[in-house]
């Protein structure tokens, strides 16, 4: 299929079940992932340059040994992505808008033909993004815009290599390959913590082999501590989530200058924490070296991407790590309502132990 035959597809995905917005926002959209699917300069082509940068023939060289790996190691389906190369003007490709009531921790979801709903919407146009974030404040939500480093279009295209990834020092860069390509193996409508929980255990088993056998043990380990920040840090997340939904149990009870006033001290008591936490760490923190402004949408993204981690890994441990098996266990699980996904998520995590 043609890249332009392709983009129709993705105007088509595009489009909001929930009916029209602006069509500037589907023309930034189209128009964003048109031009990095066409600035693309091929890998092969790069390598072989005597003009290339060194560092980003290194970079692009690794880049080709990890495809061969996660296609050859890890069971996925690699396909064409990351045989071409994109210079990006800028360290994001996109940005993600969150948003979430004032008063809730449930993160606001847009809805999509075909690809169902997510808790984030993509923006090329940054503009676009902060427009829309102040219109949403207008109406009574938090709002958060993060870069994305990176993005899958779930095997719809042939991904693009760019700098986003060969900026990244290498452990981090190969393990973003793993994740990106993870999602290629299998996306569920609505469930965003689903999605990444099992993206990103194929990422840290994917960069514990990738470790092994290139030698790096220290990569791993590296990663391992990101990891442990993460689960301290949702530790303080989730403590003072649970006091954030009591409060918001009141909303009929309270003032809502009361509910703000109650509201802004526990962000407050969250940063404090979360600065005591983080201040011996050798590599920044998931929320940052500096985390004032935090907000419901924030929480909201943070405990999506990170509460089923454990679930995941310990699936792959009991398949032996056997990806496949694991794979198709997933996909068995991912056909089940939600409802009945997340209890069974629950009991994987508590039976997790750590590393073989």
């Amino acid at each position: 299929m043609s890249q332009l035959g392709r983009c129709l597809i993705l105007l088509l995905l595009a489009v909001p079940l929930a009916g029209c917005e602006t069509l500037s926002y589907y023309r930034q959209a189209v128009g964003g992932h048109l031009s990095l699917m066409m600035s693309g300069e091929d890998v092969a082509e790069l390598l072989e340059d005597p003009d290339t940068d060194p560092d980003l023939r290194q970079q692009l060289s690794i880049a080709n040994q990890a495809r061969r790996f996660a296609r050859d190691k890890l069971d996925l389906p690699v396909g064409d992505s990351y045989t071409e190369y994109v210079e990006l003007d800028r360290p994001w490709v996109l940005v993600n808008l969150i948003s979430a009531p004032e008063f809730s921790l449930e993160a606001r979801q847009w809805c999509y033909l075909f690809v169902g709903c997510q808790t984030y919407r993509g923006y090329f146009d940054i503009g676009m993004a902060r427009s829309k974030a102040r219109e949403l404040r207008a109406e009574g939500y938090d709002t958060f815009i993060g870069g994305v480093t990176a993005y899958s279009t779930l095997g719809w295209f042939d991904d693009p290599l760019h700098s986003g990834f060969t900026t990244l020092e290498e452990s981090r860069m190969v393990a973003l390959i793993f994740h990106e390509l993870a999602h290629r193996v299998l996306y569920v409508d609505g469930d965003t913590a689903f999605n990444e929980g099992f993206a990103t255990a194929v990422e840290l088993e994917g960069l514990r082999l990738w470790a092994r056998e290139t030698g790096d043990d220290d990569a791993f380990e590296r990663a391992l501590a990101r990891l442990r920040h993460q689960r301290r840090t949702l530790a303080l997340v989730e403590a003072t989530t649970s006091q954030l939904e009591r409060l918001y149990n009141r909303i009929n009870e309270l003032p809502k200058e009361t509910l703000r006033e109650r509201k802004e001290m526990l962000f407050k008591q969250l940063v404090a924490d979360y600065r005591a936490l983080s201040s011996n760490w050798d590599q920044p923190g998931p929320l940052g070296e500096d985390p004032r402004g935090l907000n419901n949408a924030n929480l909201a993204l943070f405990r999506q991407y990170n509460q089923h981690i454990p679930a995941f890994r310990q699936m792959l441990k009991t398949n032996g790590y056997d990806f496949k098996a694991f794979y198709d266990e997933v996909r068995q699980l991912a056909e089940r309502p939600k409802e009945e996904r997340d209890p069974i998520l629950s009991q994987r995590a508590e039976a997790f132990t750590g590393e073989p």
